[in-house]
């Protein structure tokens, strides 16, 4: 039976992880940035990516990188979810890196080993809210140039390249240099979008787009699992904290019975989000049969759980919870955000009716 609780090797990226964000990533800097025309913080990402090697975890030893496994990465977007950490992990050394392991050729593993260095930042050129198998928008190609616009595409404006599919079934990458990237108005602005213009941009091609964007968006669907449990989790800890310290009618707030069963009811909610994020991660880790329904099943719970958790965040902890200042509303926005990412809940709770033959009747 496979073991979910965390290795101590898991446990040890979790405490060099969170270290690092208590050092460098407080709810005030984050705030400050998300008013600022840089909402990412690209000093932290040289820390995390560069300095600390996690930005190659999924890329094995022989091509550049750290040869981990989504387990380890799993750890790093539950801290990452926490802090609510304005860096481009999950679309670069999730997804994008995903991408590249899917393509052959120079070109490809020339890239990926730049990725996985943490000195290049990618991101694949697909809409945020598409989800795995989901139909793609694509760009035309004429000759060796690139023409056509994408949409919602997560953490571009970071991004040193792109990569894009096209019309002809191939992907191909693109320098960000060459593309008009233009930010759209996002709800969570620790991971804003962008639209991407391409007018006669030059791109390389690096391999088949479709088995290569599905394998991206099935690792990012399930991995995105664990930044939402990191999420929840902070929601649930710090309004335990909160409701121990506040006290009305001389009591502590968190003694009063209905605020008692609301939070054990989250606490259960918590809990189970984390067996399906670990289960969905060490699916990937090991590429089980069933991967795909692992994923599944972990993204239609971590949705609404992690909604749920930052609602229940915000009105409970009152007045202040409202303000600007406080970091709660952070959480609400990447919660409420990730929640369409990689494809709803329900689109996901279909997926996994096809792939364990419960269709609805006809």
């Amino acid at each position: 039976m496979t073991d979910l609780l965390y290795s101590e090797e898991e446990e040890a990226v979790r405490s060099a992880v969170r270290d690092l964000l208590t050092d460098h990533c407080d709810a005030a800097g984050v705030i400050a940035r998300t008013e600022s025309d840089t909402p990412h913080d690209l000093a932290l990402w040289k820390a995390l990516g560069d300095g600390m090697g996690l930005a190659g975890l999924l890329v094995p030893e022989e091509r550049g990188g750290q040869g981990a496994t989504h387990r380890e990465a799993a750890v790093v977007l539950e801290e990452l979810g926490r802090a609510v950490a304005p860096v481009p992990y999950l679309t670069s050394a999730v997804v994008a890196t995903e991408a590249l392991l899917a393509c052959t050729g120079d070109e490809a593993a020339g890239l990926l080993a730049r990725l996985a260095s943490g000195r290049t930042i990618g991101a694949l050129a697909v809409a945020l809210n598409v989800a795995p198998g989901a139909a793609l928008n694509t760009v035309r190609v004429e000759g060796v140039t690139l023409h056509g616009e994408l949409t919602a595409v997560a953490d571009a404006a970071a991004a040193d390249v792109l990569l894009v599919p096209a019309e002809d079934g191939g992907l191909y990458a693109v320098d960000a240099d060459a593309a008009i990237i233009t930010p759209q108005v996002s709800l969570d602005l620790t991971r804003p979008l962008a639209t991407v213009t391409l007018a006669g941009a030059p791109g390389r091609r690096l391999g088949a787009a479709e088995p290569a964007v599905r394998r991206a968006l099935r690792a990012g669907a399930g991995l995105l699992a664990s930044e939402q449990l990191g999420v929840a989790d902070w929601c649930l800890t710090e309004t335990v904290r909160y409701l121990a310290e506040r006290k009305q009618f001389n009591r502590p707030v968190g003694g009063f019975q209905a605020l008692k069963h609301r939070l054990a009811q989250l606490w259960l909610d918590v809990v189970n989000l984390r067996a399906a994020a670990r289960n969905s991660a060490d699916a990937l880790a090991n590429g089980s049969e069933d991967t795909g329904i692992s994923v599944a099943v972990a993204q239609a719970y971590a949705g609404p759980v992690a909604v749920r958790a930052a609602e229940e965040a915000l009105q409970l902890h009152g007045g202040i919870g409202m303000t600007w200042e406080h970091p709660v509303h952070l959480r609400l926005k990447r919660a409420k955000a990730d929640s369409i990412a990689y494809g709803t809940a329900g689109a996901h709770r279909e997926a996994l009716a096809e792939l364990v033959d419960l269709r609805p009747p006809s």
